[in-house]
């Protein structure tokens, strides 16, 4: 009679006084609190007012949001569902890039005049047809070998041909957005460049998302995603490196369960304006 239910279980009932086995232990997922929103900071009152701020941006948003932010300057990390997992859309484009350059390292060559073209329509027009030629092209063997190479071990490349089922987390694409804004051993320093050069130039309609609000004089570099599916609705992430005004960080924020693209949209853009808000007065 008592085989199916755990030790634990047993003796909370049996503490009941009842007599009657009632697996109390059933009812602990609904009281599973909604994940909080957790900032650590070497600045005095600075975690303490993001989390206050981001809590108070998505108090009365839909869907579900991952966040993560990290700033070098203030040794600032905030995050939230940082190892949930989403569908990339087109933000994997970023690694998608990263994998190539990493390649043509190991294999001491400089990218050809064609695999320029098409990186450059892939992350400043985020042109599906040049992703799926350097996805194609690359194999899932080197996209598999960049993301151990990166320590992204949380990322699962889309299987079939299918990039924008990627499967990516924040903690994976903050260790991206690290590798491309400071020196490291898997990206040379020309193709970090050459990354956040692209990122930079995307096309003024694809420039929402996680810029929003950035104070004037900052360098702003980002990558957008969307994409709609009959389950969660609408995807909407947003990826960008900043730096100026005495700061260096980068903004990582995924969502689904968006009942439109714009919704999605306005939902990242209310947490990215406090950050940038809240780092700009530190």
């Amino acid at each position: 009679m008592t085989s199916g239910i755990s030790r634990r279980a047993r003796v909370l009932a049996v503490a009941v006084g009842t007599g009657v086995l009632v697996p109390l232990v059933a009812a602990t997922p609904a009281a599973a609190a909604t994940p909080a929103v957790t900032c650590t900071s070497a600045k005095a009152g600075l975690a303490a007012k993001l989390k206050k701020d981001i809590t108070a941006a998505l108090a009365t948003r839909k869907g579900t949001v991952a966040v993560g932010l990290y700033d070098r300057s203030t040794n600032t990390t905030c995050t939230l569902r940082a190892s949930s997992a989403y569908d990339s859309a087109s933000v994997v484009k970023v690694t998608v890039l990263a994998t190539l350059l990493w390649d043509a390292k190991k294999h001491n060559r400089y990218l050809t005049d064609r695999e320029n073209t098409l990186a450059k329509a892939m992350i400043t027009k985020s042109d599906n047809a040049a992703t799926s030629t350097l996805w194609k092209q690359l194999g899932m063997t080197k996209i598999k070998g960049f993301l151990s190479a990166a320590g992204m071990t949380q990322t699962k490349p889309g299987a079939n041909g299918y990039w924008g089922l990627t499967q990516i987390t924040v903690t994976d694409e903050q260790k991206l957005l690290k590798l491309l804004t400071a020196k490291n051993a898997v990206l040379s320093d020309n193709s970090r460049a050459y990354i956040l050069k692209l990122m930079g130039q995307v096309v003024s309609s694809q420039r929402w998302g996680t810029p929003y609000g950035v104070p004037s004089g900052v360098t702003v570099a980002v990558k957008n995603g969307w994409l709609q599916r009959s389950t969660n609705g609408w995807r909407v992430h947003s990826v960008g490196a900043f730096k100026g005004g005495g700061h260096d960080y980068m903004m990582t924020v995924l969502t689904h369960g968006n009942s439109t693209m714009n919704y999605g949209i306005a939902t990242i853009q209310a947490v990215a304006k406090v950050i940038h808000k809240d780092l700009a007065a530190s």
